[in-house]
């Protein structure tokens, strides 16, 4: 829980942010005069701009958390994240305070996007390093599962709040209340911090050390560049399918805000569906036959189910199950993903490498989604462009988990 909740909260305001998009967009990035699609790419841009400075904070963070530990450093990430998201929901509108709000929008996600790079690789370093022998994919999993919660938890708090208020106290004020719910969600997750213990591996592997011995800095990039290609798929579909849907499906295929927003949940309750058993089942068969079925799935079936949902005539419960197949797909990768990474790099350059790997690949895959899929659909007019984009980071992304071996989650972690 403790090494988890910080995720949670995360992904929880990421995807606040996606579902909020439209509504962002017209308070923050659509001045008198423009149009309503150039401003949710403004958004978008400033969504990817926050991804971009995941792996200045996963650098940051990482190399003070491999150095003093992994219970300091998140206890700091936490905090940073809460005191963000919490300011997001006071900040004021471009009608009040004009082309400043833009940029102070756009420096709280730059904060969120240093503190959630820190917070993957020592939340995950956490939860293996702990982890009882055998069962790393399970415990690994746990952070994905967490990404699903806050997914659904934002998607729930929107769909909430489009329930039982009218479309203009949403538009109003009503769009503020998830952003500041983060502040007591994050008072909880630092009280379990604070009670954490520091890892054994950890204590181990510096042994007193105030300099802990690592490996040459060229391996060391080498495994982070392999382990961004192993990940791509699962970072682009994610967002593709789980975050970006929702204004895609307003934007392009004219749906309510209440349509898009059970769409994505559906897709989300795939997504969390397969999470675990994926890690449970990495633990006994490895790593890389669950993750290249979840991106091989992907690659081959992107496009006929994105038809599928586009098309009006298809029934309810036809379009439901494609979108909760995708994101069950989506989360085969996921399962067994944080602890594929944890066993690429040892103890000494754990939360650095792992944290380094995961954000490259969220900034250029996930964090670029929204701003490619919306711009590309809007120059080329093809509505297909969500089912290309997953399917061919999928289908590199088989191509790098083909170079695991098959015996890796059975070793120790080094």
């Amino acid at each position: 829980m403790a090494g988890s909740v910080g995720n949670f909260i995360e992904w929880y305001e990421f995807g606040v942010y996606g579902y909020f998009a439209t509504i962002i967009a017209t308070h923050f990035f659509t001045p008198e005069g423009g149009s309503d699609v150039e401003g949710l790419i403004k958004t978008y841009a400033s969504f990817a701009l926050a991804f971009f400075f995941r792996p200045v904070g996963a650098a940051l963070f990482g190399r003070v958390g491999d150095r003093i530990g992994r219970r300091p450093t998140l206890i700091l990430v936490i905090c940073l994240m809460t005191v963000a998201t919490t300011l997001i929901g006071v900040l004021p509108t471009y009608a009040t305070i004009g082309a400043a709000a833009p940029w102070l929008l756009t420096l709280l996600r730059i904060l969120q996007g240093l503190s959630a790079g820190g917070e993957f690789g020592g939340a995950v370093s956490l939860m293996t390093e702990f982890a009882p022998p055998g069962r790393r994919g399970t415990y690994g999993a746990w952070q994905s599962f967490t990404v699903a919660l806050g997914l659904l938890g934002g998607a729930g708090m929107a769909a909430l709040l489009a329930t039982a208020l009218s479309e203009d106290r949403l538009n109003d004020w009503g769009w503020r209340v998830p952003f500041l719910l983060t502040l007591p969600l994050g008072l909880v997750a630092l009280w379990l911090r604070l009670r954490l213990d520091e890892t054994p591996a950890f204590a181990a592997a510096t042994g007193g050390r105030s300099v802990p011995v690592r490996p040459p800095v060229g391996e060391t990039v080498r495994a982070i560049a392999l382990g961004a290609g192993r990940v791509m798929g699962w970072s682009a579909a994610g967002y593709t399918f789980l975050v970006v849907l929702p204004s895609y499906l307003q934007s392009s295929l004219n749906a309510t805000f209440q349509e898009a927003l059970i769409a994505t949940v559906l897709a989300n309750l795939g997504f969390a569906a397969s999470i675990l058993p994926a890690g449970m089942a990495s633990d006994r068969i490895g790593r890389r036959t669950v993750m290249v079925a979840g991106a091989a799935l992907v690659a081959v079936l992107a496009l006929p189910l994105l038809n599928l949902v586009q098309d009006p005539g298809a029934p309810a419960l036809a379009k439901g199950a494609a979108l909760f197949g995708a994101g069950a797909a989506v989360g085969l990768m996921a399962g067994p993903g944080p602890a594929m990474l944890a066993e690429m790099f040892p103890t000494t350059v754990r939360y650095t490498g792992l944290g380094l790997a995961y954000s490259l690949s969220n900034a250029v895959f996930s964090g670029c989604a929204g701003l490619i899929i919306t711009e590309v659909v809007k120059r080329t007019g093809d509505v297909d462009i969500p089912a290309y984009y997953a399917a061919a980071t999928c289908a590199v992304s088989v191509l790098a988990l083909l170079t695991l071996r098959g015996d890796d989650h059975k070793k120790a972690l080094r």
